[in-house]
Order: C-alpha cells, then sequence, then structure tokens
C-alpha cells in the first residue's frame, strides 16, 4: 500500500523555536564557564605560590640562608618540579621579601 499525503518533519517554525531555546541556554552558560575558567586559573596560581612560599621557609630552616632561585627547591623541596603558571605569568622571587610573587 502506498502513503498518500503529507511526509514527516519538522516544520520551519519548530525548527526556529528549537534554535531559539538552544541560543537561549547557550547566552547563560557560556560567560559561566569562561569566569569559571579564569577563577579556577588564579586560585591554582595562588596555591602554586603558597606552596613555593612554604618550600623557601622550610629551606631556611634547613639551609639556614635563603634560596636565590625557585630552581634551587627543586627536587629536594619541589618533587614534582617547579610548577607552571596556568595563566602565563610566570612566577618571580623577590629577593628583599625572600617570597614568591
Amino acid at each position: 500500500m502506498k502513503k498518500t499525503g503529507k511526509r514527516g518533519g519538522f516544520s520551519l517554525l519548530e525548527l526556529l523555536a528549537v534554535v531559539t531555546i538552544l541560543g537561549i541556554i547557550a547566552s547563560i552558560i557560556v560567560p559561566r564557564v569562561t569566569v569559571s575558567s579564569t577563577t579556577a586559573k588564579e586560585k591554582v596560581r595562588a596555591h602554586h605560590v603558597a606552596t613555593m612560599n612554604a618550600a623557601f621557609e622550610r629551606y631556611y630552616i634547613e639551609e639556614n640562608a635563603w634560596p636565590t632561585a625557585i630552581a634551587t627547591l627543586v627536587p629536594d623541596y619541589l618533587p614534582d618540579g617547579e610548577p607552571v603558571d596556568p595563566t602565563g605569568v610566570g612566577y618571580t622571587v623577590n629577593n628583599t621579601s625572600h617570597r614568591v610573587e
């Protein structure tokens, strides 16, 4: 038997409604994801700085002298190596305060 009549499918109005709904959802989610990524990178950077400052203090207690570079702490005080800055700025040592910034 042959079918006569309309073929099944979506109308243009139904497709337009779906695209509109997806656009609204994307406009809500995309800004939150980008802000979350930036915040996460800043928190990881702060954690790395705190870890390296603690390693600087341990080095001073054990060696009775401040290290002059972060590389001095590898591998004894930073066994996983020098942390990579997720923000791309990099870490510097302030030789006056003996802190990583």
